[in-house]
């Protein structure tokens, strides 16, 4: 029996009640639909709809379809069921009798199925929180083994200053902890309990919904029962979220990437996350970035369609909310399958240290340093900047480097330059002048690591807070 079915005179058309089913996927939310479900049950045993023991007897009935939909996923296969609140309460009438019946007074499938999402929501939070400290964990150890080796930043894909290799890995550490932050902050508005809602204008029981709300490890209830039942808002900052979080995994996948090709030769390509070529036996393919970029693209799109799914919704609920689960769902599922494979490659890729090193040595990346050396001696930056410009001008023309020219070619372009010069112009203490919070200078990279330790703890603190 429909769970609406008294209205109506005729049957649904056979081939749009199959296709009008969400059970298909939102069978996912099982868990979460009994978990809300016992805590109102209670609600009802407490405005007296429920004895103590037909309370008894609902938990235990909800307690044998979970441990039946865990022991047989078979158990799920239910051709009738229209949606995961069809299917709980068709089994549970089953196991218990018209008792069940009464499980559904005082609330609609509408508030249930906002209730579930969010309880799914704040779930897939903790554990791509978890997943993020787990990666932000294993760059700071990467970093760590780099030590003092240097290697070429890049603006515009140019060569411009050498930084420590810890420091670049770090640069990415800084994104993935935004990430962990704005989920965070985005759980907060996720943790309200729409349970009490109603279909649309609140429940005609003086249910207590605080109570309720704390029972499911909510901060409280939702403030307005429309509001409350039609709200996808929550899942679409949450793909907003994780859009984020795989941009910047597709912008570290590139880079490494690139990095990893013969022509840079920085990193090689773990085996255990590559595959070959069929045609060309000498190819390693760096499947896992691909992939993680690739994968970027669909948590866009799936952020793209809640955001079209809500952008012309009335108030209060409406059917189109249903096709805000998949994409929600799936947007979930890939960024939780991929960083745990993220941070196995990140822990199996090799750093060629020596490689970079001599990559930081070449293509005048010392020239800032060379200007910076003349406006310490009263040269006024912008002339220093000429001057030197000029020099990496005349050290192109003979093929050389700056410092590979000698004292008395260097003062052809500042009367100011000595001998100190050259001291000044070596990767070690290119590195070090750069000595302010958040630069490249190894006592600040020092105290990063430091102090994203600390973040890491802070990360993992605040997920055993919700536990």
């Amino acid at each position: 029996m429909k769970m609406w079915s008294g209205r109506f005179r005729q049957p649904l058309n056979p081939e749009f009640e199959h296709w009008q089913r969400s059970f298909a996927y939102d069978r996912r939310l099982l868990p979460y639909e009994l978990e809300a479900s016992r805590a109102h049950a209670r609600a009802l045993k407490n405005v007296g709809v429920l004895s103590a023991e037909e309370l008894a007897s609902t938990l235990f009935g909800l307690d044998q379809i979970s441990e039946k939909a865990n022991q047989s996923p078979e158990y799920l296969d239910d051709p009738d069921a229209e949606d995961v609140h069809h299917f709980v309460e068709k089994q549970l009438v089953s196991m218990i009798g018209d008792t069940g019946l009464k499980l559904h007074t005082g609330r609609s499938r509408n508030e249930q199925i906002a209730t579930d999402l969010r309880l799914f929501v704040r779930d897939s939070i903790d554990r791509l929180v978890t997943s993020l400290a787990d990666l932000a964990n294993t760059l700071v150890s990467r970093a760590e083994q780099a030590c003092t080796a240097a290697m070429p930043a890049y603006t515009h894909w140019q060569k411009a200053e050498p930084v420590l290799v810890a420091h670049w890995l770090l640069a990415y550490f800084e994104m993935f902890v935004r990430d962990a932050e704005r989920l965070v902050d985005c759980r907060k508005r996720v943790n309200v309990c729409p349970l009490g809602s109603g279909a649309v204008a609140g429940a005609t029981l003086a249910l207590d919904r605080r109570a309720v709300a704390a029972e499911l490890g909510f901060d409280g209830p939702t403030l307005n029962s429309m509001d409350a039942t039609s709200d996808r808002e929550f899942a679409i900052e949450f793909a907003n979220a994780v859009s984020l979080l795989g941009l910047h995994l597709s912008r570290w996948a590139e880079e490494m990437m690139l990095f990893s090709t013969a022509e840079f030769g920085f990193v090689r390509l773990p085996e255990a996350f590559s595959t070959g070529s069929s045609a060309m036996p000498q190819k390693k393919n760096p499947d896992l970035l691909e992939l993680t970029r690739g994968k970027a693209s669909r948590i866009i799109g799936d952020t793209m369609a809640l955001m079209i799914s809500i952008k012309g919704l009335p108030l209060a609920y409406n059917k189109d909310l249903q096709e805000t689960q998949e994409p929600l769902f799936d947007a979930a599922d890939t960024a939780l399958g991929a960083l745990p494979l993220i941070t196995a490659w990140m822990k199996a890729a090799e750093f060629d240290y020596e490689r970079m090193q001599a990559a930081a040595q070449s293509g005048y990346m010392n020239a800032f340093a060379a200007a910076t050396y003349l406006s310490e001696r009263g040269v006024p930056f912008r002339s220093a900047h000429e001057m030197v410009g000029k020099a990496v001008q005349y050290g192109l023309g003979k093929k050389c480097e700056l410092h590979d020219l000698s004292l008395a070619e260097l003062k052809q372009f500042s009367p100011v330059f000595e001998q100190d010069i050259y001291a000044r112009l070596t990767v070690a203490s290119v590195l070090t002048i750069h000595d302010v919070t958040g630069g490249t200078a190894p006592t600040q990279v020092k105290e990063a690591l430091a102090a994203a330790k600390q973040k890491i703890a802070n990360m993992r603190g605040v997920v055993h807070a919700y536990a």
